[in-house]
């Protein structure tokens, strides 16, 4: 199995081209390809982070079968419920709790969060221009941004500012992770117990 993770925009008319190719190749190395468009708040992430996943499974394995949503738009986890906690929490390098200074720009960075929805996408080239915290006047901190994207607190990142917005944005949702890599295992299972019973 292989699996490859790419935004939203792979799916647009202009690539139609580039994903046919995709699957044509992968179709003539003998994999059966599954392409699946992925809402992360619907798995219980709290971002509205949507991202497609290209699975690819030998012609000898069963097929892919997509992690069905866990939470529906009612009950998307939200901002508030992500990062409520760090509020009152002065700043701490040790577990990430800094934020950038960077004023408001004309060009991008100045969505503030919605309390009460997920928060947006998190981006890994934002020059310091990160949204802004729902209610406080300040961008919204590194740990923040990595509980938006469903990282653990025990999870630390050892770079600057800078790195780290640019790791923690590029970074496929941990959770949204471990929704599709349950989803494999599952396929594998099913793909030995179907050799077993076939080899008795």
């Amino acid at each position: 199995i292989f699996i490859a993770e790419n935004v939203k925009g792979l799916l647009m008319k202009s690539h139609t081209h580039d994903l046919a190719s995709v699957v044509r190749d992968f179709s003539a190395l003998g994999y059966h390809v599954s392409i699946n468009l992925y809402n992360a708040a619907d798995y219980g992430v709290p971002q509205t982070r949507e991202r497609v996943f290209i699975v690819g499974v030998a012609d000898s394995a069963c097929r892919f079968d997509p992690p069905l949503p866990t939470h529906s738009k009612s009950a998307h986890i939200t901002a508030l419920e992500a990062i409520h906690d760090l509020e009152s929490v002065p700043e701490e390098h040790a577990i990430n709790h800094i934020w950038s200074r960077a004023n408001k720009s004309p060009d991008q960075g100045n969505r503030k969060l919605v309390a009460n929805r997920p928060g947006y996408t998190i981006r890994a080239e934002c020059h310091g221009n990160i949204q802004w915290h729902y209610a406080l006047h300040r961008r919204i901190s590194m740990r923040e941004a990595a509980r938006i994207q469903s990282f653990p607190d025990s999870f630390i990142f050892e770079s600057k500012l800078r790195e780290t917005e640019r790791q923690i944005g590029n970074a496929v949702p941990p959770v949204l992770a471990w929704h599709v890599g349950k989803s494999i295992a599952e396929t594998l299972i099913k793909s030995d117990d179907q050799q077993l019973q076939a080899a008795a």
